[in-house]
This record gives C-alpha cells, structure tokens and sequence, in this order.
C-alpha cells in the first residue's frame, strides 16, 4: 500500500470514532476552485463517503489552508517510508500532481492524482508512471531523468531496497531498463515505447519500483 492511500485509512480511523454526521458535511474546497463532492464523485473514482473522510483530514489535519505546499506533501510521505529519504521521490510526485505548476496542491488536484494512482486503469497508472519519468515534461524519458527517479526510489526505502542502495547498482539498473525501453536505439523513451514494454514484460514494471512505491 503507498503512502497516500495509508493516509487515507489512517484519516479514516482518526474519524470513525467521532459522532459528527459525515453526511451533513458540506465540503467547501479551495476558495478559487470551489468543486462540490458531486463533482468530484463523477471525476474520482471515490465515493462521497470517501471524500468527505479525505477532505476532513485534508482541511482540519495536515492542510488547514485548504491548500498542500510541497513541504507538507514531503511531510506525508516521509510519515509511511521513515527507513529511508522520501523527499527527492515525494518532490517528483508533487510535480505530477500540481497540473497548473503553481507550487502548491488544491484539494482536487490531491483527489485526482490518487485517484489515477490507487483506482486508475493499467493504461491510467502507467500514464501516470511515464509523465514521473518524464521530469521535464518534453514527452520523452532519457537516461539521465530515469536515474534521478530510480535514485530517488533507493532512497525512499532506505535499508529495506533491493539490492541495496549503491550509486553503481542505480546506474546498473537503469542501464539494464533504458536498453530494453529503448526499442529503436535513439538514447530517449518514448510514450509508445514505456507502454509496450510494460505490457509486455511485467519484471520490467516491478524494477521500475513504479508499484511498489505510488500504488
């Protein structure tokens, strides 16, 4: 289970024990983005119960401004991966996050991006993983952005990584993964490219770490 999913459990508990009527709660979002649970029922693929549960812990807990800064964000993911440094990695996941490049997460930019990484198809997720990768947003992957990411995955888990965390093995490991990406030899991956590998060989999406770190 990832970080943002295990949050939205553990704000599941810290409520449940509480009298308040969830179903009387009228969420009122970001103030220049004001999107009722109705809307982003039919956008998400959460239920009105769940979303109610997230925003309260969104709005009374960690963002009482109605708005996540990249600090906090780190801060939420630094609570689930303690073994090791999550903020290289939570940094990427904020950027894929933050859709206007604003700097900071509007509650329904939260709810979409977990929404695509806890319920989203395969073709969903692995659009979600190829935009990680692509760090400048120029539509490819190159070497050089996949080794900061698969850097940043040894580092969030720490002692726990497999193999162990080494800058020779991160390189090794990228070598191995851009040369079977890579289909047409041009030194960068494109969209076309990530997709076809990873349907067609699912070792290569679990050396990614893609699954084992967002979903």
């Amino acid at each position: 289970m990832d970080a943002l999913t295990s949050w939205i459990n553990l704000k599941r508990n810290e409520f449940k024990k509480k009298d308040h009527d969830l179903e009387d709660l009228e969420m009122q979002v970001v103030r220049y983005k004001p999107e009722g649970l109705d809307v982003l029922c039919r956008k998400s693929k959460f239920t009105r119960k769940e979303l109610q549960i997230m925003y309260r812990g969104f709005k009374q807990v960690e963002c009482p401004t109605g708005i996540v800064n990249e600090e906090t964000f780190k801060e939420i993911y630094a609570q689930f991966f303690p073994q090791g440094d999550s903020s290289a990695y939570a940094h990427y996941v904020f950027n894929t996050f933050d859709h206007d490049r604003n700097g900071s997460l509007s509650f329904e930019e939260f709810v979409m991006g977990l929404s695509v990484l806890s319920r989203g198809t395969l073709q969903e997720r692995l659009q979600w993983a190829f935009n990680l990768y692509d760090i400048n947003g120029d539509g490819f992957i190159t070497k050089d952005e996949m080794t900061d990411i698969v850097s940043a995955i040894y580092e969030m888990m720490g002692r726990f990584s497999e193999p162990m965390i080494d800058e020779n093995t991160a390189k090794e490991h990228v070598d191995r993964v851009f040369l079977k990406m890579d289909i047409n030899r041009d030194g960068v991956i494109t969209f076309d490219e990530f997709m076809e590998t990873c349907r067609r060989d699912e070792n290569i999406t679990k050396g990614m770490a893609i699954f084992d770190t967002v979903l």
